[in-house]
């Protein structure tokens, strides 16, 4: 397995955020989390990501614990793309994709041939390579999310988490970033919001509520009108397509 985690509780206080969750990911899957605001996915994506360590439990990477792992090590390794990240600073395009080299660079390192081929593929990969002089701050929500992954790629990961990428997008580009995700090849874990966008563009997926997950699977095991009743409260209908099914909402 790419990713396993076994038993992961996670607490702010007395509450108690991430409860008993284990979730085994193989190579160049893509898994979608789904559940309610405030279920624990956030939480979840950064304990899995090393930036939080939980009470109890563990994240392995291909056998090897996670807490015992060197930060540099673990940053050259894992990325992690968050629902908001932004700068008051002047920067360009590049700039920003530059700063995903940070792991692979000492304080006193000049700027390689490695670093530029790094961030070149990963504008090209996010089609963003014309935008590479534009500001920051000219760019659309959609743009700026591809400059977001393409900082993350340029890290040059193994592992790809995004805490709900698609958040504030209109539909063109939601459906241009979820298709973007299987096609980079990593191994990759996605919180989203739309149940539609996770049966198309996932492999599996894993609910969770309250923090504890209740099913996992493909997309056609986990996502019943039992579960959509029980977990988001909503009644609904499945239409069946070639591509697969499509939930319909009743009003």
């Amino acid at each position: 397995m790419s990713i396993l985690a076994e038993n992961l509780v996670w607490r702010i206080g007395q509450k108690t955020v991430v409860d008993d969750v284990s979730l085994a990911v193989e190579p160049g899957m893509v898994l979608g989390l789904l559940g309610p605001n405030g279920s624990g996915k956030s939480s979840l994506l950064r304990l899995l990501a090393g930036l939080r360590r939980p009470v109890s439990g563990r994240v392995m990477l291909d056998g090897r614990d996670i807490a015992r792992t060197p930060r540099r090590d673990l940053a050259r390794r894992v990325a992690l793309v968050q629902q908001h990240a932004s700068t008051e600073i002047n920067v360009s395009v590049e700039e920003v994709v530059r700063l995903g080299r940070t792991p692979h660079r000492s304080a006193l390192s000049g700027w390689t041939r490695a670093d530029q081929q790094a961030v070149d593929m990963a504008l090209d990969q996010v089609g963003m390579t014309g935008f590479r002089r534009e500001s920051w701050h000219g760019l659309s929500g959609g743009e700026r999310q591809r400059v977001h992954i393409a900082r993350a790629l340029a890290q040059e990961p193994r592992e790809l988490f995004l805490d709900e990428p698609t958040n504030h997008l209109d539909i063109q580009h939601q459906l241009e970033l979820l298709r973007l995700i299987p096609k980079l090849g990593l191994t990759s874990i996605v919180a989203l919001h739309d149940l539609n966008h996770a049966a198309m563009f996932c492999d599996r997926l894993l609910v969770l509520d309250r923090g504890r997950v209740i099913r996992h699977g493909t997309p056609a095991e986990v996502l019943t009108p039992d579960l959509l009743r029980d977990v988001f409260r909503v009644e609904c209908d499945f239409l069946q397509q070639e591509q697969g099914f499509h939930i319909l909402f009743r009003r």
